[in-house]
């Protein structure tokens, strides 16, 4: 599985961005996929994952209200938008795929086997 990620960039306060996780090698089928973060000295984050299969969603308390997980079958690319952005989102955001799926260890990024590479979003007037 190889996963090409996109869509950071510099935002103001409350604003919006759009990241883009394109996958290749396996389809949205196979790969549940999960979107992670971390900012300088702390330990990487999970904020959302849509699943195999159903495209079920999940999202933590962190993106909860404000980020939204979609995929797109046909591009096999799933997507996560972040509205409302603060200075706390200020971090290196990754995308992630698992090819099993257990909801006891969605959020745990150790259990991914494939991620790709991060980019960076900082929120700052």
């Amino acid at each position: 599985v190889q996963l090409q990620a996109s869509g950071g960039g510099l935002v103001q306060p409350g604003g919006s961005l759009r990241h883009s996780c394109d996958a290749s090698g396996f389809t949205l089928d196979y790969l549940s996929i999960g979107w992670f973060r971390q900012a300088p000295g702390k330990e990487r984050e999970g904020l959302s994952l849509i699943t195999k299969n159903s495209g079920g969603t999940y999202y933590t308390e962190s993106a909860k209200g404000r980020f939204t997980i979609s995929r797109d079958a046909a591009q096999n690319t799933v997507y996560l938008q972040m509205n409302s952005l603060k200075p706390e989102d200020t971090a290196v955001y990754y995308c992630a795929a698992d090819r099993n799926f257990d909801p006891r260890t969605r959020y745990n990024w150790k259990v991914y086997n494939d991620w790709g590479q991060g980019t960076q979003v900082t929120v700052s007037s």
